[in-house]
């Protein structure tokens, strides 16, 4: 999928890149819901981090119930959707190309609302997805933002590191059985934290939603550094704790965590890379295929993804067919 992805959407990233650096916008919103809002969280990181421009995450309700108009002149809109059919992103881009500003669609469907609304498209091309917890979507949404983002601030290493992408989601999808057996340890969780930081904070929120839809555990994500200011609090001896912590500027502190989340007794699942980290969890998740800090959401989301399959499995619950839930919600 991810290398089909790079193939057919290589050549408009780039041209769309080269548009952006000719005229820059004066600042980037991103307009999301659900999965694609955690995509379009690592958005903001990669724009402010590697563009240096301000970005944010648009409270689509501004426009459709209260009818407010946020200036978006000379704004890039940003608008991820796997379906392109989620009525308020639509709406939001048609008031930002209303008022001129320059808008993008992120989506898995080149016919949807989204597709004809937005001036320009860059489709995920990860087939359908049947599941209505949003899985290969969520990965392929994740490799467009840093393959665009990183084409128009000339990030060598996206572009270095983006032919490496396809083998590391191979070998990590190959841990599938490993993860399987140990998802069965947390079949009677009740509920836990989920914490990264920096690019990774998009996958902590990625894996809490996972947990939350096919599992119905309440699970919370959380910056590791937010996690510091109070709710650390709630952490007693076997409280679960997700921590993903893939090598990168944020390891260091993601270390410090999860020795005080082990000398608070939690029961602290890692997902890394990193040997030292890994050592102090009670269940290492290792990644088998590190890539550079800005490739590694779309690869560390995935031990998550399996875990919460298996898990739902293990307690009794379809994951393809969450309850309560449809692939598409219309919201306005």
């Amino acid at each position: 999928m991810v290398a089909r992805l790079l193939d057919a959407e290589w050549p408009r990233l780039r041209r769309l890149a080269a548009r952006l650096r000719r005229r820059p916008p004066r600042l980037v919103v991103f307009v999301a819901r659900g999965t694609s809002d955690n995509a379009a969280t690592l958005g903001k990181y990669l724009v402010e981090s590697l563009t240096g421009l301000p970005a944010s995450l648009a409270a689509p309700s501004v426009v459709t119930l209260y009818g407010a108009r946020p200036r978006l002149r000379d704004a890039l809109v940003l608008a991820v959707s796997q379906s392109g059919r989620s009525t308020d992103v639509v709406e939001f881009v048609e008031e930002a190309r209303r008022q001129g500003g320059l808008t993008v669609g992120i989506t898995n469907d080149a016919r949807s609302p989204l597709a004809r609304t937005a001036h320009e498209t860059l489709l995920c091309r990860a087939g359908p997805e049947r599941s209505v917890a949003a899985t290969k979507t969520y990965v392929a949404e994740v490799a467009l933002l840093t393959l665009l983002v990183g084409a128009w601030a000339r990030a060598r290493e996206v572009e270095q590191g983006a032919g490496a992408l396809p083998d590391a989601l191979a070998a990590t999808l190959k841990m599938e059985d490993e993860i399987a057996a140990r998802a069965e340890r947390y079949r009677y969780m009740q509920g836990c934290l989920v914490t990264s930081r920096g690019y990774n904070y998009a996958t902590a929120k990625e894996a809490a939603l996972k947990l939350k839809e096919t599992c119905y555990l309440p699970a919370e994500a959380l910056s590791s550094a937010d996690l510091l200011h109070g709710p650390i609090a709630i952490v007693e001896r076997d409280f679960p704790v997700m921590v993903i912590a893939p090598s990168g500027v944020p390891l260091a502190h993601l270390r410090q965590i999860t020795a005080r989340l082990a000398a608070r007794g939690a029961e602290t699942m890692v997902i890394s890379d990193d040997a030292e980290i890994l050592a102090r969890a009670k269940v290492a998740l290792p990644l088998v295929a590190p890539v550079p800090e800005v490739w590694s959401p779309a690869v560390a989301i995935v031990p998550a993804q399996l875990l919460s399959l298996h898990l739902a499995v293990a307690r009794g619950f379809d994951p393809d067919r969450p309850r309560g839930l449809r692939k598409v919600t219309f919201t306005r």
